[in-house]
């Protein structure tokens, strides 16, 4: 059996794809849209693709099953309770799906999702036990999905998390200790609070080490895992529904319009949203007044999903050359509306200068002199809750990135602000979306709250 994760960091994603090599097929699970390395890599082990399966309807990325589908003839496979609005075939707890060699068995763990399944792969046909088990959001390495999601509508947060703490109890804790556990997410999703930078662990490790899985009531786990989840990000809901629905593909390889000043002008006067994915520091040093800055260098796509409306027509300026990976990116979680990219973005600001404007970035020291001798000063933090605990400073009022475009009214635009998050990362983020919402005396905090932490200690 072939088993190869494809991991992405910008969104903590893992995909895989399992080869029998005796029959010469393969299924992939969980895919990305941009689909052309499954695609390498079964044709460089002589695999053919027969089935795409999505462990449920994903909120936090659109999976490629519609692309591999396209691409290979694949057979999309989803659980039961998918609300889809495609041919797929709806799989049932216990359906097999046999490749010759090897075989996966569907498990039914509704919770994260009601329509949340997990896969067993059993290493031969004479295999008695799986070799390992795929288990998308129901089981994280370190942490089990959340079940609070907004994508579940119509069934609330109490209902997903008793069904699953039945779902691990009675289908995942049984498994054998050697059963290894390959799930859809690492440390830094948004799909749970407590994930792990493995990627990878064993039935044994979890039970012994994930809190979610240690001997409670079920009133006690609903608790715990409802507790101190991070904002979810507004384009989630989008994706989850947006994954159910037949849609336009993703052309890798499609034409990028480059636009001069003029033509962007154009755009952001017909509505269209202004991201400039350089790094912070580059973007404080100046950019082009009304845009928001998204570093391409950190979780690019999530946080402009948190700032944009999914529907957004969207102009990027970008490091030339990285304009094409700004694209995918967006496209990973949907947005799809990207425009164009604006042509030698530095030798335009260069010689418009009256169109750029700096970002003021404060050190810690800076912010504690301001504190001081500014009574006035509206202090933001906008990290997740489960993050709160290592302390706030003082008097800030808590408005996750995730939330903060639908809390704006909670602000005063007349006062001077100051943004801060645990590293520096979402601030620019943040404080440069409240410029183009009208505040004028808009800073963040350089380094984040580990940087206020190092001066008070």
């Amino acid at each position: 059996m072939i088993i190869n994760q494809y991991y992405l960091e910008c969104l903590s994603h893992a995909s895989y794809l399992v080869g029998d090599e005796a029959s010469g097929t393969a299924v992939v699970i969980d895919p990305r849209r941009d689909v052309a390395e499954y695609l390498a890599d079964a044709d460089r082990l002589g695999l053919r693709i027969t089935h795409v399966i999505n462990t449920h309807l994903h909120a936090d990325f659109l999976s490629g099953h519609l692309e591999l589908a396209a691409a290979t003839g694949a057979e999309m496979v989803f659980g039961k309770a998918a609300p889809v609005e495609f041919a797929a075939l709806l799989v049932a707890d216990g359906t097999w799906i046999d490749m010759g060699h090897v075989r996966l068995q569907v498990l039914e763990t509704p919770g994260h999702t009601p329509e949340s399944i997990c896969i067993t792969a059993y290493d031969g046909p004479d295999a008695t036990e799986p070799e390992c088990v795929f288990t998308g959001d129901t089981l994280f390495i370190g942490d089990v999905g959340r079940p609070d999601l907004l994508a579940s509508v119509g069934v609330t947060a109490d209902e997903l998390g008793r069904m699953l703490y039945h779902s691990l109890h009675d289908k995942l804790i049984p498994l054998a200790d050697d059963v290894k556990v390959y799930p859809a997410h690492g440390a830094g999703s948004a799909c749970g609070k407590n994930l792990s930078t493995e990627t990878m662990s064993t039935m044994r490790e979890q039970r012994a080490l994930n809190y979610a899985l240690q001997p409670m009531s079920e009133d006690d786990f609903v608790a715990i895992v409802t507790d101190g989840q991070p904002a979810a990000p507004p384009y989630f809901v989008f994706d989850a529904i947006t994954n159910r629905k037949d849609r336009a593909l993703f052309d890798e390889q499609a034409d990028l319009r480059s636009m001069t000043l003029a033509e962007l002008d154009e755009s952001i006067a017909a509505g269209a949203v202004l991201i400039d994915t350089r790094q912070a520091a580059d973007f404080a040093a100046g950019h082009l007044i009304g845009s928001v800055n998204v570093g391409l260098d950190g979780r690019f796509a999530e946080y402009a999903g948190s700032v944009v409306e999914p529907h957004s027509q969207i102009v990027l300026v970008c490091e030339e050359g990285a304009e094409r990976e700004a694209v995918t990116r967006l496209a990973r979680i949907g947005f799809d509306n990207v425009i164009g990219h604006l042509e030698q973005p530095h030798q335009v600001m260069a010689e418009n200068p009256e169109r750029t404007e700096h970002a003021s970035r404060l050190t810690a020291d800076q912010l504690r002199d301001i504190l001081r001798s500014t009574p006035d000063i509206q202090l933001v933090d906008i990290r997740n809750p489960g993050e709160l605990s290592v302390g706030v400073i003082d008097p800030a009022k808590t408005l996750p990135l995730g939330s903060l475009m639908r809390q704006l009214d909670e602000l005063d635009p007349a006062r001077p602000t100051v943004v801060y998050c645990a590293g520096g990362y979402r601030s620019s983020a943040g404080a440069s979306l409240l410029r183009t919402h009208g505040f004028e005396d808009v800073s963040d905090l350089l380094g984040g709250y580990a940087a206020w932490e190092a001066l008070a200690g």
